[in-house]
């Protein structure tokens, strides 16, 4: 009969070699990740101006946490879309300002996180900001979460408009305490952008693009991106003033879900 002692000891070495073979490096995990198709570029590439403040790769957005695929704070797009973005951006230099990206290409796993993280109906540690008014078992039906994205086909972004010279945001500090995204905008998080009337990835009808409750300096700004970013082919999605997609899509029909960094970029034929 084995000794228990060295039963544990044959179990333990056995448990390791099993880790040894099943566990994937960085590296390899890397290796087995789906590339971009060549169409894809990152933004900076295109035009390294346009700032870029990616809010899925930090914990300041609805989840409170990183999400899925945002290996990097970078933004991806269509080659299309982002040339399209560089002409907003010479007109807008021209004025004094600037545009800054939220978000860009998404990863269906991204999107997949947001899914998880809505069927959770415990986990609303950031509702006092971004979705106050709005009962969380109603994100699918209302239409805040969707089990697609047109982020995941690579030629949608959300954006904001800078005043220049642009000022640093302030950075956000988890446990701080959480102001309504609708508040007014010396009271809501600080954001370098000019006023919305409401903070990016606000779950609320007042974040609808022309709301008639917005009115004055914050309609007008809201019509400033909206004209600016169609006249250069974009269409704005109406319930998210932040919201625009460039037509024609190069990839109408197909959600891609390679991670958002510079190496799903590299090596592609």
């Amino acid at each position: 009969m084995q000794r228990p002692a060295t039963a544990l000891r044959r179990l333990a070495v056995s448990v390791a070699a099993l880790l040894a073979v099943t566990a994937v490096s960085p590296a390899a995990q890397a290796r087995t990740d789906p590339k971009a198709p060549k169409e894809f570029v990152a933004l900076s590439d295109v035009d390294p101006t346009i700032i870029q403040e990616m809010r899925y790769y930090t914990v300041h957005n609805f989840v409170g946490r990183r999400i899925d695929g945002y290996r990097q704070p970078i933004c991806i797009l269509t080659k299309p879309a982002a040339q399209a973005l560089h002409k907003v951006q010479r007109k807008l230099l021209r004025q004094g300002y600037s545009l800054k990206v939220y978000d860009c290409y998404r990863p269906q796993r991204a999107v997949n996180h947001f899914v998880r993280w809505a069927k959770d109906t415990n986990a609303t540690s950031m509702k006092a900001e971004f979705y106050p008014r709005v009962d969380k078992s109603r994100l699918f039906a209302d239409g805040y979460i969707a089990e697609k994205s047109g982020h995941s086909r690579g030629s949608t972004m959300d954006l904001t408009v800078v005043k220049l010279p642009a000022r640093p945001t302030a950075p956000y500090r988890p446990g701080q305490r959480l102001v309504p995204c609708y508040a007014p905008q010396a009271q809501r998080f600080p954001d370098n952008s000019i006023d919305m009337g409401t903070g990016f990835d606000c779950f609320d009808t007042l974040a609808h693009t022309l709301d008639p409750r917005i009115k004055g300096k914050q309609h007008a700004n809201r019509l400033m991106l909206k004209k600016s970013m169609e006249a250069a082919g974009f269409v704005n999605l109406a319930e998210e003033w932040w919201h625009f997609t460039y037509k024609p899509e190069p990839f109408p029909n197909t959600y891609f879900d390679f991670p958002v960094s510079r190496g799903s970029l590299a090596g592609r034929h």
